[in-house]
């Protein structure tokens, strides 16, 4: 079976037109494009889930923009490593990247450890936010469901067992596994 060259395009809203992406991936040679009316910040675009389905070993895929096809550099970063890993080279028409050349693999390369970067980055904020939080006094975690009252209460009526854990929690208004949670640290 002959390599295929795959066309991707994708605007936010339907108000918008993919005439210039179509028109640039027409002019790349895709055999076939997809095109998907969706917000980049979606996790699944049905047109992009169906072409990644069809791609088989020696397929390219182009896009006319990077920002075209992933949500985030993250996220760009796992399809093109998705499509390393498959065999399958990548084109951006405006970054003049391409993966199929030794320049085009190194600038996608920076690409992956810029997102590294930034995850590692991410992580390092988050910790030390948490860490300040700490610091002066605040815990992290959504407020108790219930006060030490009603704890009290809840386990006196678990014990009397005159009531199902059902019951305790409509009347506590939460759910059963909050009643078993707060059970099982009393104990």
């Amino acid at each position: 079976m002959a390599s295929m060259t795959y066309g991707y395009a994708r605007v936010s809203t339907g108000g918008q037109t993919t005439d210039l992406q179509r028109d640039a991936l027409e002019k790349a040679g895709c055999n076939r494009i997809f095109i998907d009316v969706a917000s980049g910040a979606k996790a699944h675009r049905p047109e992009l889930d169906h072409m990644l389905d069809l791609l088989r070993e020696g397929d390219t895929v182009v896009v006319w923009k990077l920002d075209r096809l992933g949500r985030s550099l993250q996220n760009l970063v796992e399809l093109i490593n998705n499509f390393d890993a498959r065999g399958v080279q990548f084109r951006s028409l405006t970054e003049a990247i391409d993966t199929s050349t030794p320049g085009g693999t190194l600038i996608f390369n920076i690409f992956g450890s810029l997102a590294q970067f930034e995850r590692d980055l991410i992580r390092e904020r988050t910790r030390a936010g948490l860490e300040a939080a700490r610091a002066r006094g605040r815990t992290g975690g959504r407020p108790a469901s219930l006060d030490e009252k009603q704890i009290r209460e809840v386990r006196r009526l678990y014990e009397s067992r005159s009531v199902t854990v059902d019951q305790i929690a409509k009347m506590m208004n939460v759910g059963r596994a909050t009643i078993y949670r707060y059970l099982q640290k009393q104990k």
